[in-house]
């Protein structure tokens, strides 16, 4: 009577139930889960015709289209394992990885194609299934998506494959900023109790219309790709963030539910159609990735009035292993205190295990919200290792524990709230100094958009913050009213010795700040990173 955990049950469950229901919303596309689910199939029949069997693995290189979802379920189905692809890395990093990962066959978007015509030739790919893109032009050689599945007759048989819930789903690889990238191993079972977790704790449920602002290469999309699909609810493509275009679809598409890093919130509060905007429903959202800046969930509630639910995780652990659970209690603070607990990172979710900070002998902090440690987690979604790789993985996995190199405290509720990431972590003059601290203040300065806060070298302190700050168009403010500014609101250590305006900070594809490219510029000693 066992049955697998895995989340390619959902697919089969969301045709049975609602096959009539709008599965994907693609532009001017539109798909039932009975047209998906025939879509799916007859991809892993081609697939398996083109010699993909199980422990297979494919690479795939695509936006946020119903292709993406279709590839997640078509390839992962036949028990073969899918390796999503950051389309926005370096010809050199695709060719790694590619190679590293053992892909047999690639599917890409034509608008991405280009950087694989450069190394095409230094690949050893059986296959390339090209999906077209219109107004788009590729000099790379592949059959054609559409053509590729044409043959295949809608109820043909799928082939007979048993899932081991511990065998992998996916290969995801990290961005590779201070080394090679690392393929994360991610299991069926990882996956369906991550995708629990999200289903639970995001309220996903039947008449929900989620958008994929977050790229679904990105940790499966946080696994929205599986949930969403579990609820029998809609998903909405979005081949790109596009301010305008999305809060375009919020109105027309009645969006319910999306996720995003913080820089997408800042984007959306900043646009000017913003104030403008007729949302009709009760807009939520998970936010992760950086800790959210106060200030920042304050101007979202004021808006769009947005439900920002802050989560926390990384693609090791599938990736949620916290969130902010809203009590009603919370309710009756005033909007800058509960604007405050929005920002703390938070508890443990129902199914993924055990989470807490601790020393460096391994005892746990206090609950105090002072005493600093590394977060450190164990359980249900932490990955099986990185591919090829026992020495990396037994630097992040030791005694049974994944360590996640976030700096975190842990307040008297047991809400853990990240201070900062080891590495970016300022010491300066022997006292630890937050930059997500520094940031959280300066993003309460009416001039500022986006800022981020790094360490430089100082002759006497040994390194002091500086901030990176870009401003509001049409906005002047020096220096000194920066740093002024700083130290009304903090202690006088903590705030920016330095402050340079510029006119964009430079970002991973997922949103995330590249603090790394900042520091470049300053440290040529311990502090860089490569």
């Amino acid at each position: 009577m066992f049955s697998a955990l895995t989340p390619l049950d959902w697919k089969r469950r969301a045709v049975k139930y609602y096959p009539q229901k709008t599965a994907i919303i693609d532009g001017k596309k539109q798909f039932t889960y009975k047209e998906f689910g025939e879509r799916i199939n007859r991809l892993s029949i081609a697939l398996n015709e083109a010699g993909i069997q199980e422990g297979d693995h494919v690479a795939v290189m695509l936006p946020n289209t119903h292709y993406m979802l279709e590839s997640f379920y078509g390839i992962c189905q036949l028990g073969a394992v899918m390796v999503p692809l950051n389309y926005r890395i370096s010809a050199a990093d695709m060719e790694y990885i590619i190679k590293h990962s053992d892909a047999k066959m690639l599917i890409v978007d034509e608008e991405f194609s280009g950087p694989i015509a450069e190394i095409v030739d230094n690949l050893s790919l059986e296959r390339i299934v090209i999906v077209s893109v219109p107004g788009q032009d590729t000099s790379l050689k592949g059959v054609d998506y559409e053509s590729f599945l044409e043959h295949i007759p809608e109820k043909a048989a799928l082939p007979e494959v048993e899932i081991d819930e511990n065998q992998l789903l996916t290969l995801n690889y990290t961005s590779g900023t201070t080394s090679k990238p690392k393929g994360v191993m991610l299991t069926h079972r990882g996956n369906y109790l991550n995708a629990a977790n999200f289903m639970y704790h995001l309220g996903v449920n039947h008449d929900d219309v989620y958008l994929h602002t977050l790229p679904m290469f990105h940790a499966n999309g946080w696994g929205g790709v599986w949930a969403i699909t579990a609820a029998g609810a809609t998903h909405v493509c979005l081949r790109k963030v596009d301010p305008p275009l999305i809060l375009d679809l919020f109105e027309k598409q009645n969006i319910s539910l999306l996720c995003g890093a913080p820089t997408v919130v800042n984007m959306l509060v900043n646009e000017p159609k913003a104030k403008e905007a007729n949302i009709k429903t009760r807009l939520r959202m998970a936010t992760a990735g950086a800790p959210p800046a106060a200030a920042l969930i304050q101007k979202a509630q004021d808006i769009f009035g947005l439900n920002m639910i802050h989560v926390y995780g990384l693609t090791e652990t599938s990736p949620f292993i916290l969130y902010n659970e809203w009590k009603k209690e919370f309710d009756e603070k005033t909007l800058d205190e509960q604007a405050t607990i929005k920002a703390r990172q938070g508890i443990e979710l129902a199914f993924n295990g055990e989470t807490k900070v601790i020393h460096q002998d391994g005892e746990e902090v206090a609950w105090n919200g002072k005493e600093l440690g590394e977060i450190v987690t164990r359980g249900n979604v932490v990955m099986d290792g990185y591919y090829k790789d026992p020495e990396k993985t037994a630097e992040a996995m030791k005694d049974g524990w994944f360590y996640t190199g976030d700096l975190a405290v842990t307040y008297p509720d047991g809400y853990i709230e990240i201070q900062d990431r080891a590495k970016d972590l300022i010491i300066s003059g022997g006292e630890n100094i937050s930059s997500t601290e520094v940031e959280g203040v300066l993003y309460k300065h009416p001039d500022v958009m986006e800022t981020a806060v790094i360490a430089i070298p100082d002759e006497k302190w040994g390194e002091v913050p500086k901030a990176i700050i870009v401003l509001h168009p049409n906005r002047k403010v020096t220096e000194e009213d920066i740093i002024s500014f700083c130290r009304s609101e903090m202690a006088h250590f903590k705030a920016p010795k330095a402050v340079e305006f510029v006119e964009a900070l430079p970002k991973t594809a997922t949103g995330k700040l590249q603090k790394f490219r900042l520091r470049e510029m300053y440290w040529k000693g311990p502090k860089k990173v490569n």
